[in-house]
């Protein structure tokens, strides 16, 4: 399924997001997420939540250090790939996915912002999430590349079953997708 979840700024989206992702506890009520209770989730069980989940940050949050294939292998290193060939066949697939396979060898002051946000979708699909959390994927970006963007996660959507929450003030691109949840206030209508 592809969610939108839409509403103003300020109208608690990116809070949302934050609970669902253990970044932020709640203080009351139950959030579950791919069998875990959140309220009750110990810190040495966060890890295990989040290789569970991919995320996409509005402003890419890129390891600027690296080019992207390195990025990107810093991400299966930390989950556990050993198998270095495995690790190079996963990127070369991920980039190859998102449209960047020949800029692997980039840095990302080196891309475009339609292209830093590509290489973080891959990066949060690296791993075989079973859902993609993006907070404004197209924030800030230019309208074409805002059009790419959504166009490569509906297509990713369709290709892979992958189920996709995306965080988003841009009504829009709302219309395009399985289901949308209106947020006002720090509550959903």
């Amino acid at each position: 399924e592809f969610v939108f979840i839409v509403g103003a700024s300020g109208a608690g989206k990116s809070t949302l997001l934050k609970l669902i992702m253990r970044e932020e506890k709640p203080s009351s009520g139950n959030i579950l997420v791919n069998g875990y209770d959140l309220g009750s989730l110990k810190e040495r069980e966060i890890p295990a939540l989040r290789k569970s989940m991919g995320i996409v940050f509005q402003d890419f949050q890129l390891l600027t250090d690296r080019n992207v294939h390195d990025n990107l292998d810093f991400v299966l290193k930390c989950t556990g790939w050993k198998d270095k060939h495995a690790r190079n066949d996963r990127i070369a697939e991920v980039l190859e996915l998102v449209g960047l396979l020949e800029k692997g060898y980039k840095r990302p002051h080196e891309l475009s912002g339609g292209e830093q946000q590509r290489v973080a979708i891959a990066r949060a699909l690296v791993c075989r999430p079973s859902v993609l959390f993006a907070d404004e994927p197209t924030g800030n970006l230019d309208t074409a590349s805002r059009d790419q963007i959504h166009s490569l996660l509906m297509s990713v959507r369709e290709q892979f079953n992958q189920t996709i929450v995306m965080v988003t003030h841009d009504m829009g691109l709302a219309d395009s997708v399985d289901r949308k949840i209106v947020m006002s206030d720090g509550c959903i209508l």
